[in-house]
């Protein structure tokens, strides 16, 4: 029995394959399973056009049997088989892939596909084995043949007696070592069953396995006894590939548990079946809360890939955009380039395509709860609605337009969270603007000095009450043609129609304001006279693109680079501490000084700003107490 040497390519390719190209030990498996498949198709191809070969779904499954003594697993088919020249080219050679070749020349229907490609899938066994031995008895054959490895070293192939057409592919497990992973892993009936669950539960065909389990003797009340039995380790129907009308809601949020996307129940589900350029189908579920690290570097997006039911990545970040990274699922296609692991894609037009359609799911979906079940919506938007709002601000606002009728917030009018759409809608017949005030509460924002213009003229104001809120508004600019201003932007568009309010500043009150600004010392850009203030006497309004809730926001971020908003110094001069500041003003210039501090150090405290010398602050108050 002579030793055939694998070509020297294919030796160097086995080296790399053991060694580098696939991520986890455990999919040898996977590919194994795969190898099985393909073989029993190819079986049902062959009865499509064979009238001797009657094709019974109950008479063809992939067998697992474990030998701990020996160390041998042992994974076997009822397929086609293979003969001695199909043993020594598809396994001789390797990356030359039989089942690609039977595809090639033969049409593919029925819903069948054949899932190998890449001839590469059964090297895969020699990163846990030892040694490789092959067993096959090919259709319409009398003899049966044993191709045998133990690496690199090269192969034998020699007769041997099988009664049954199909294949068994054994493998001894490597032993443990200090270096090496665990394979003992690889012998316990229970790891094998989870790897199947993750990797193959979707294979059309039953992938039967002897398990034991305790069960109570007969006639006995406490008596256990160990039993062994034949059963079926995988569901070989996907959910997503029965029809809807078959499903229940409880279906799909029993596979939601099942696949373990969360503890939650989820608030909606999509499924949905495509078949045009690229054909897939899809199950998304938009979750009830988010998980503990979602905000964090830490969580992982993505959707599950499988291909023609078989897993291929557990996370494929491709397929969803950041904005819409909460969504859990799969996606399930037969038209992926795969590379010749099967576990990354050799390119992205189609995960392009995919991604882009289930996209425009989400957004139907979530505009449709937002229509029809408000209180649903604003739960999902609790978890999640931070995401949108850096959707929208991210990547130079490009995805704004996708994202902007799923934002809300909460209405000063309302009382409760609005949409744009919502706002836009109840404006003034002339009103041309959307008011927002920020702060860190709905509480706070209320009491805003800066709120009582707007609201006194009868405007509904947003409140923006998260660090991402004006910034994400920002790059908005507009809405349905209205523009957004904040109430505390220096010039808000709104005079008053009494003729007192309008009227000019007097020379007097403005060196008061001038010897204000003086004092201040860059503090502020300007001090003046309110047209907004009706019960306080002071606030801080900004001018400029940032704000000063934005300015608190970058403060607090680590590459902050000292930017700041242009403050003014807003005083209501129809309040009684503007005639107590106009009368120290004529009679104690030094006095003026304190009385100023005080006030902009009031305004600091208004608008949640730190005060910088909170000492002498406390001092100018007990000076003005005396």
């Amino acid at each position: 029995m002579a030793k055939q040497q694998f070509e020297a390519e294919s030796k160097r390719l086995l080296d790399l394959m053991i060694n580098s190209i696939y991520s986890k030990r455990e999919v040898f498996l996977r590919e194994l399973i795969s190898n099985a498949s393909d073989a029993i198709d190819k079986m049902y191809y062959r009865a499509l056009t064979d009238d001797s070969i009657n094709f019974n779904p109950n008479d063809y499954y992939i067998r697992i049997d474990l030998d701990k003594e020996k160390r041998q697993l042992t994974v076997s088919d009822t397929g086609v088989g293979m003969n001695k020249e199909e043993l020594e080219s598809n396994l001789g050679v390797i990356a030359k892939s039989g089942s690609l070749t039977f595809k090639k020349e033969n049409e593919i229907k029925d819903g069948h596909d054949i899932i190998g490609q890449f001839g590469v899938g059964f090297y895969a066994a020699f990163m846990v084995a030892d040694q490789v031995t092959v067993r096959s008895k090919a259709l319409g054959e009398d003899q049966a043949y044993q191709w045998h490895s133990e690496g690199a070293d090269g192969f034998t192939i020699v007769p041997i007696d099988k009664e049954t057409v199909g294949t068994e592919i054994s493998l001894i497990i490597k032993e443990n070592s200090e270096e090496e992973d665990d394979f003992d892993q690889f012998l316990d009936p229970n790891q094998l069953q989870t790897i199947v669950k993750t990797y193959s539960d979707f294979i059309r065909y039953p992938i039967k396995m002897e398990l034991s389990e305790q069960k109570l003797k007969e006639g006995t009340e406490d008596d256990y006894e160990t039993v062994i039995e034949d059963k079926t380790i995988n569901s070989m129907v996907p959910i997503w590939k029965k029809n809807k009308d078959e499903l229940t809601e409880e279906d799909y949020h029993q596979f939601y548990q099942e696949k373990h996307y969360g503890f939650d129940t989820p608030l909606d589900y999509i499924h949905t079946s495509v078949d045009g350029n690229v054909r897939y189908q899809a199950i998304l579920y938009i979750p009830e809360s988010a998980p503990y690290n979602y905000y964090s570097a830490d969580f992982e997006k993505g959707l599950e890939l499988y291909s023609n039911g078989v897993l291929i990545m557990n996370k494929a970040p491709e397929l969803l955009p950041d904005y819409f990274s909460f969504v859990k699922g799969l996606v399930d296609s037969e038209d992926l380039s795969l590379n010749i692991s099967r576990e990354m894609l050799q390119h992205d037009r189609q995960l392009k395509l995919i991604e882009k359609n289930l996209t425009r799911k989400i957004k139907q979906a979530l505009l449709k709860m937002l229509r029809n079940d408000r209180e649903k919506y604003e739960k999902f938007y609790t978890a999640f609605g931070r995401q949108l709002k850096f959707g929208v601000y991210n990547d130079f606002g490009q995805n704004k337009e996708t994202l902007k009728d799923l934002l809300l917030f909460y209405s000063s009018t309302e009382k409760k969270l609005v949409s744009l759409a919502e706002y836009v809608e109840r404006m003034k017949e002339d009103q041309e603007t959307i008011y927002y005030a920020t702060g860190e509460t709905n509480t706070k924002i209320e009491r805003l000095p800066q709120t009582e213009m707007v609201q006194e003229k009868g405007f509904e104001i947003l409140y923006l009450t998260d660090d991402i809120d004006e910034f994400a508004i920002k790059m908005l600019a507009e809405y349905e043609g209205k523009t957004f201003k904040s109430v505390s932007s220096g010039d808000l568009d709104l005079e008053d129609e009494s003729n007192d309010e309008t009227e000019q500043v007097s020379d007097e009150d403005q060196k008061l304001f001038d010897k204000m600004k003086e004092i201040l010392n860059g503090k502020v850009t300007d001090v003046r006279r309110s047209k907004r203030l009706k019960s306080h006497p002071v606030c801080l309004t900004n001018e400029g693109d940032i704000s000063i809730e934005m300015e608190k926001v970058l403060s607090m971020m680590p590459d902050n680079q000292g930017i700041q908003a242009n403050k003014v110094l807003e005083i209501n001069t129809k309040h009684d501490i503007f005639q107590s500041l106009k009368d120290i003003f004529a009679q104690d210039q030094e006095k003026i000084e304190q009385y100023t501090n005080i006030l902009y150090n009031q305004a600091l405290l208004i608008e949640g700003l730190p005060i910088e010398d909170p000492l002498s602050y406390t001092n100018d108050i007990w000076e003005v107490l005396k």
